[in-house]
């Protein structure tokens, strides 16, 4: 995987009960049973999987599923995720109806060789969340080894995440694992030029680390999404009723001054799609992006803005692309999210969706298999980018 954190390559699975951390949280339907609405994450959990069946592993995936708050909900039981895992994978999955109880080890226990077990959802005990040792050792005692495959988890320093390694030896890192990390590495040590990051979504205070981390490396910023109006009101300009993080101005300002300083060109919308309300049917019309009347907010970026994205994007070595660029679930206001997807899809540089509501946006589009990479994690991502170490790949690294 890397110098420091082992792999597939480095455990030997056969005959062993091994531990998958995976990241399972999907979408279910209000239907009776409950179905998966969308399957992406079990289907990237898949290469792992069967790497440890082939092995002759005996595989027990663990797995959170919403936000039950430690405590038993009915609707965010994970059976209708094993059924769908069991489809997907060809081959049965049994489900435990506890996570560290009598049926989970009784589950664990009928494994043969290449056997598939899921635990109940994780967070319906306390102890996940608060990473409570007692609660890590349980859980590691269903097992002899332990592999973390959730990226979209490895920002959480929860029990299932970094606890069960501390109690076993044998912990690496799983396929998917390695694949996040490899490719938002790269976009941070050695990016293809010109290196093109494309900024969206509500709050630029949820973006400020990342924009930190990376106004050094890019040669282009683009901002949108609602955080684009914090930085046009720190460049004078009139953005009506717009979001604005009053707070972050003065943030805002010194990066700014900081992109000018180092060269960057940061491009922020020349004209945005404003309406009266935050309604999905509101009235909505096409307005300067500095000047935006009086009691009109802007819900999405403009023709002109997405034309000029789009351009900045097209000649791009390689592009990260976090953040839809404005209510893109409403189709009145979903064209300027729409056109960067598409200008990211057409892009032939290395190209990096970084989960999320991007990830959800170029799924629905069809265009994830034009891009490089699209990521499972989008907190994970984001704590990334900004540097971070991340809880549950630190507690894989040797000697941790």
């Amino acid at each position: 995987m890397t110098a420091d954190i082992p792999g597939l390559d480095d455990l030997e699975a056969s005959g062993r009960t091994v531990l998958v951390r995976v990241d399972l949280n999907v979408p279910l339907s209000d239907d009776s049973p409950p179905r998966v609405t969308d399957d992406l994450r079990i289907e990237e959990s898949l290469p792992t999987i069967r790497h440890l069946r082939d092995a002759g592993a005996k595989v027990v995936l663990m797995s959170h599923l919403g936000r039950p708050g430690g405590k038993v909900v009915e609707g965010l039981r994970l059976a209708p995720v094993a059924e769908r895992l069991s489809q997907l994978l060809g081959a049965p999955v049994a489900a435990a109806a506890d996570v560290v109880g009598d049926d989970a080890r009784a589950t664990v226990g009928r494994l043969a060789e290449s056997d598939v077990a899921l635990l109940e959802n994780l967070r319906f005990e306390a102890g996940e969340e608060a990473d409570d040792d007692d609660f890590a050792a349980a859980l590691a005692a269903l097992g002899d080894a332990y592999v973390d495959d959730a990226f979209g988890a490895a920002h959480r320093a929860h029990a299932s995440v970094v606890g069960v390694p501390r109690h076993l030896d044998d912990a690496v890192g799983g396929l998917l694992l390695a694949e996040e990390l490899a490719m938002l590495s790269r976009l941070l040590t050695d990016p293809p030029r010109p290196f093109v990051a494309v900024l969206g979504g509500a709050k630029v205070s949820d973006k400020l680390g990342v924009i930190d981390n990376i106004l050094g490396r890019v040669d282009r910023l683009l901002v949108g999404g609602a955080m684009c109006f914090t930085f046009l009101r720190a460049r004078g300009g009139e953005v009506g009723a717009s979001r604005v993080e009053a707070d972050q101005l003065d943030t805002v300002t010194g990066l700014l001054r900081r992109a000018e300083d180092e060269g960057v060109e940061l491009l922020l919308p020349t004209d945005v799609v404003a309406a009266e309300a935050f309604e999905a049917g509101a009235e909505h019309r096409t307005v300067p992006a500095g000047r935006i009347p009086e009691g009109l907010m802007g819900l999405d970026v403009g023709p002109e803005t997405v034309d000029r994205f789009a351009a900045a994007v097209s000649d791009a070595g390689s592009v990260l692309w976090n953040g839809p660029m404005g209510v893109f679930e409403w189709a009145p206001f979903a064209t300027g999210t729409e056109g960067v997807a598409r200008a990211v899809a057409a892009c032939s540089g290395f190209t990096v969706v970084g989960g999320g509501d991007s990830a959800a946006a170029i799924r629905s589009l069809g265009l994830a298999d034009q891009v490089s990479h699209v990521s499972t994690g989008g907190g994970a991502s984001l704590e990334f980018l900004e540097g971070r170490d991340l809880p549950g790949v630190a507690a894989l690294r040797r000697g941790a």
